[in-house]
């Protein structure tokens, strides 16, 4: 059995790994792909023409055009939960098997979070820059965290880790989500605009789909507080960026910190990230070694599933897998 690792060398230090690489190398036949830049639907094809299995980084798209391509391919796997780089309506059409991983980076995420909270409150980054630049850093009073009033939009597993951390701390925590039940007595459900009028943080950590699109849009800012902070954590589509520019330009909010956007690869837009109100990070939130593992072992269990002729965890269309291993 045959398989191509899309990454990137850079990516696939970084977000596969050698323990996991070398597991995968004993299990099946690999191809690594050594171009510095992403392939795109043409070089896809071409690296793999010969493989019966792809595992598809974040930067490489999977449309319709590479299954009909690639006859011999049976299973596209991602080391992520996110799979929609990939055509799934065309590879199930195709009778082609797609896979995700499981949410390996929740900690890791988690704890970002938390950090970007204190430094918007304390100023952490913007005296720290004034420092490097050989700047005396202007004395601000800071914000302290316990006593606030927290707003998270999403009440899935990210936030389930993040709300009791945050009551921990002595804040007040608000949850917006109206697919999900809230049991903890210790956080308030309410719907999104109450939350938004009352949070001195909106941290987004809501799921990115149609639905979702834009969810934060000029009259989801105009709801906030002017002193309040926006944290996105989730995806940049849930973003009217425009609309978040004209909020932190025009000051009717007080900043916002942001590990994700609209930019390349997901990351934030550097029309947002260049405000002096903003603390941008270019998508690292599951770039640690035991979040970037988990996602890629949770691959090499696929294939192991797939050597032994069993059905692979993870599979998003498995009713549709007509081309068997």
């Amino acid at each position: 059995m045959k398989l191509l690792l899309s990454h990137v060398p850079q990516a696939r230090r970084q977000y596969y790994g050698t323990r996991a690489l070398a597991r995968l190398q004993g299990l099946v036949e690999v191809t690594l792909h050594e171009g510095e830049a992403p392939l795109d639907p043409q070089g896809l094809i071409a690296a793999a023409k010969d493989v019966d299995l792809i595992i598809a980084d974040r930067a490489t798209a999977v449309p319709d055009e590479v299954f009909a391509g690639l006859p011999k391919l049976k299973v596209v796997m991602r080391s992520a939960i996110d799979i929609r780089n990939i055509d799934v309506a065309a590879a199930s059409l195709a009778g082609v098997l797609v896979t995700h991983a499981e949410a390996g980076f929740v900690q890791s995420v988690v704890e970002l979070t938390v950090g970007l909270l204190v430094d918007l409150s304390r100023g952490i980054t913007r005296a720290a820059t004034q420092y490097h630049r050989g700047e005396k850093p202007e004395v601000r009073v800071g914000r302290q965290l316990a006593g606030s009033t927290v707003g998270i939009i999403g009440y899935g597993r990210i936030s389930r880790e993040l709300a009791p951390l945050l009551a921990a701390m002595g804040m007040t925590v608000l949850v917006s989500d109206p697919y999900a039940q809230v049991d903890d007595r210790r956080f308030l459900k309410l719907p999104l605009q109450e939350l938004l009028g009352r949070a001195d943080y909106v941290v987004c950590l809501a799921v990115a789909n149609e639905e979702t699109e834009n969810l934060m849009n000029a009259a989801a800012f105009a709801r906030m507080k002017p002193d309040a902070f926006f944290i996105n954590m989730s995806r940049g589509n849930l973003v009217d960026e425009r609309a978040l520019f004209q909020a932190l330009t025009e000051n009717r909010i007080a900043g916002a910190a942001m590990d994700v956007g609209r930019a390349a690869d997901q990351m934030p837009s550097p029309e947002l990230g260049h405000l002096e109100n903003v603390i941008a990070t270019p998508h690292i939130g599951g770039l640690t070694p035991p979040a970037s593992e988990s996602q890629a072992f949770d691959t090499v269990r696929q294939v192991e599933a797939l050597v032994k002729g069993e059905v692979p965890p993870g599979a998003a269309n498995l009713e549709d897998w007509t081309r068997r291993v």
